[in-house]
């Protein structure tokens, strides 16, 4: 019963601020009611003003996909990694550690996170993101050179948070229900203090169980914005973000087996109760400010600060042979602290016939990573001396392992869990700081500068756009005692034409490039990988632009990848990679968005992903197949609202996922069996008015038993998703 109060506090406390309005107003967190029927915002027109072009999307030259608030709220997702990726065409999530951080991988790489227009990547995070401060989610495909210094040439995602509207007091509070004893509270506050000075606070509390035993995830989160409107020409905006994050070890979700996939139960785990849960704490600040000097030109400043601390620990087998294993206990502590700075300039002028979009900015980002990864131990008994650290004198008949199948000792049968005889042992952070024990050998320290600038000439009135830029990149790190420096040049070439007002075609041709920490066995180091995408697409609106479509084909090289060196005997230690050489990812992608008749909304979208080594050296051939990615992934999302007679206001869902030919990571491994086609069905019910609204859905309406996974050292380990669960959710609109 304590849990329920989260939900039941935070809407209690908002309903005491509620006023009577008649209608509902139009913001960021709502639907609007146009002409006497409800309205439902799946489609944006234009990106935010961190994406710092300055434009629509039907004019620019490259696929950006955006996810509304809307959208999200009608799925009832809580966290990137909780049904996001449904929405844009060929992203997934391959591999991920339970809710502490989302990976996606979309156009045969991984996407670097950013928020706000910064780059908040790390090697474990950032922690993954909660909708309940997220307005919208930017998902730009291919290279950014206009955001990013450095990175993958896939793309990246960027979540914009919400911020004050500066509109008298509204908002919204919501309580959640759901399966393996959820319980959520959000609540988002509104409002202006005066003409000129603007707040909006958004607090969530979340208890989470699991279906898997001792599997848990408590979140809180606390989000106040300020907007000051210093002059009629300047404006402030200042936002702070804490999150406290408490969950049970990092990779408790995993199953490790020599029969393949699906080899136990969905609800099967490995985990100790008695393990200390993973705590993460996250603080991010970030201050902006605009001045516009006049109706053409707007300079754009921002400084970003982020702090994430954790505290944890991941199980991963120690040894594991036939059904018995050595469970080994690993702690984790880390400090990942960001700090960012960037300046933009937009503009507008003409020669003669020709128009010029300006863009112009400078990118200054200094990231550290530190962790102690050094303690740790066997949590199985592994001889007859009750000895779990030393590996030593094994007990042929491994009796004193841990049994897999039966889920305790063969040799007392208890079934008892707490590690050998009931003990855990304690890590050690308080004999030496945490930058001692990291040391250079588990410290990343990356220092950029970027400048770019951009010319977007527009000719025939601005029917014919040619994009015209260039990026100076310098990145310096450190990675695990590595250093390398790169700087690099990379253009950026796009052209865009609106065969009508509703209808444009484009090319893009774009580069990237990522410094690579690694050695090779001769002493030289890896140089960057590099990219080169050539990207054309067909975007539409339809019926006004209620809704819209999205087609792209793009082909994308990636040069000079490196991986860790496979011969044990000369590379014992891990310390040497070897090149893998060329690989091209090419693919289709085809996105739909919004009000397709009235009160009929839809998302559907389709991928095709082909990413094949075209020249190799060391263990690959030219044709292999890149492991980490799905051939065919289809998504759907169907809502239909009633806006009239008796059924005003109740709504149906229907959505699901299609992932075919699924190729997982390998590791080296010569095990060859790989996944399963992933289908997954979701449905849902909903009624709403001017006040109340109440969601219920259910995801996996089959029941069936989905998985991601790889192999992995002679065996296979794997993630099961949830069985058939259900939310309900009730909101109430002030």
């Amino acid at each position: 019963m304590k849990k329920l109060t989260i939900g039941a506090v935070l809407l209690t406390s908002m309903l005491t601020f509620a006023q009577e309005k008649d209608t509902i107003k139009s913001n960021d967190i709502e639907e609007v009611i146009v002409n006497g029927r409800y309205y439902k915002k799946y489609v944006e027109k234009e990106g935010s003003s961190s994406l710092r072009l300055d434009e629509a999307l039907i004019k620019i030259p490259q696929n950006i996909s955006i996810i509304t608030n809307k959208a999200l709220e009608d799925q009832q997702v809580t966290t990137l990694s909780d049904g996001v990726l449904r929405n844009v065409a060929g992203a997934q999530r391959l591999e991920h550690w339970g809710d502490m951080y989302t990976r996606v991988n979309m156009r045969g790489s991984r996407a670097a996170a950013f928020m706000n227009g910064v780059n908040v990547t790390s090697t474990w995070g950032p922690l993954s993101e909660d909708m309940s401060y997220v307005d919208h989610i930017e998902f730009i495909k291919g290279p950014s050179g206009f955001l990013m210094s450095n990175g993958e040439p896939s793309g990246i995602y960027n979540i914009v948070t919400k911020k004050p509207t500066g509109n008298s007091l509204n908002g919204t509070a919501r309580i959640t229900l759901g399966s393996f004893n959820m319980y959520r509270g959000e609540a988002d506050i509104d409002t202006k203090i005066t003409d000129k000075v603007a707040f909006r606070l958004n607090l969530m509390a979340q208890n989470k169980n699991s279906f898997r035993d001792y599997e848990f995830n408590d979140r809180y989160i606390i989000n106040p914005s300020l907007k000051v409107k210093l002059s009629d020409k300047t404006t402030l905006t200042a936002e702070y973000i804490y999150q406290k994050a408490k969950m049970s070890e990092v990779g408790s979700a995993y199953v490790f087996s020599f029969q393949g996939y699906k080899a136990k139960p969905v609800g099967y785990t490995l985990t100790d109760p008695g393990i200390e849960p993973t705590k993460v704490d996250n603080n991010t600040i970030n201050v902006n400010l605009q001045h516009k000097f006049n109706e053409n030109w707007k300079l754009t400043s921002q400084l970003t600060y982020v702090n994430e601390y954790t505290m944890g620990s991941d199980l991963w087998p120690s040894m594991f042979e036939g059904n018995h294993m050595i469970r080994r206990l690993n702690y984790w502590e880390a400090d990942n602290t960001m700090k960012f700075g960037q300046i933009f300039l937009n503009g507008l002028v003409k020669t003669g016939p020709v128009s010029h979009k300006i863009l112009a900015g400078l990118d200054l980002g200094s990231k550290k990573y530190m962790a102690d990864w050094s303690q740790g131990y066997n949590l199985d008994k592994y001889n007859a001396n009750g000895d779990y650290d030393a590996l030593t004198n094994p007990v042929a008949d491994k009796r004193y392992w841990y049994n897999v199948d039966t889920l305790n000792y063969d040799i007392n049968g208890s079934g008892n869990y707490g590690g050998p005889n009931g003990t855990y042992k304690a890590f050690d952070g308080k004999s030496k700081s945490l930058t001692e024990r990291a040391g250079a050998g588990s410290t990343i320290n990356q220092n950029y500068t970027g400048l770019y600038l951009q010319d977007e000439l527009g000719f025939l009135d601005d029917a014919l756009r040619l994009t015209l830029a260039a990026r100076y990149t310098n990145v310096k790190e450190t990675n695990y005692g590595t250093k390398s420096e790169a700087n690099r040049i990379t253009p950026r070439i796009g052209l865009s034409y609106s065969i009508d007002q509703n209808m444009s075609a484009y090319a893009l041709y774009d580069q990237s490039f990522v410094p690579q920490a690694g050695l090779f066995r001769d002493g030289t180091t890896a140089t960057p990988l590099t990219g080169d995408n050539i990207e054309v697409g067909l975007k539409k609106d339809w019926l006004g632009g209620k809704w819209n479509t999205t087609l792209s084909l793009y082909n994308i090289n990636k040069n000079n990848e490196i991986t860790g060196d496979p011969d044990l005997t000369n590379n014992p230690n891990g310390k040497y990679s070897i090149l893998l050489g060329k690989t091209r990812v090419q693919g289709v992608e085809f996105d739909l968005k919004g009000e397709i008749v009235k009160g009929f909304n839809a998302i559907f979208n389709y991928a095709f992903t082909e990413n094949k080594f075209t020249e190799t050296t060391a263990t690959r051939k030219k044709g292999d197949r890149v492991p980490g990615y799905a051939k065919h992934t289809a998504n759907g999302w169907l809502n239909y609202t009633f806006s009239n007679n008796v059924l005003e206001g109740f709504g149906l869902s229907f959505g699901g996922t299609y992932m075919a030919d699924r190729s997982s990571w390998d590791w080296g491994s010569t095990n060859t069996l790989q996944m399963a086609d992933y289908v997954k069905f979701d449905a849902g019910a909903s009624w709403e008015n001017s006040k109340f609204r109440v969601n219920f859905n259910v995801f996996n309406v089959f029941n069936r038993y989905l998985y991601s996974g790889s192999p992995y050292a002679g065996y296979y380990y794997y993630q099961a998703d949830a069985p058939r669960n259900f939310r309900l959710s009730i909101g109430y609109k002030f």
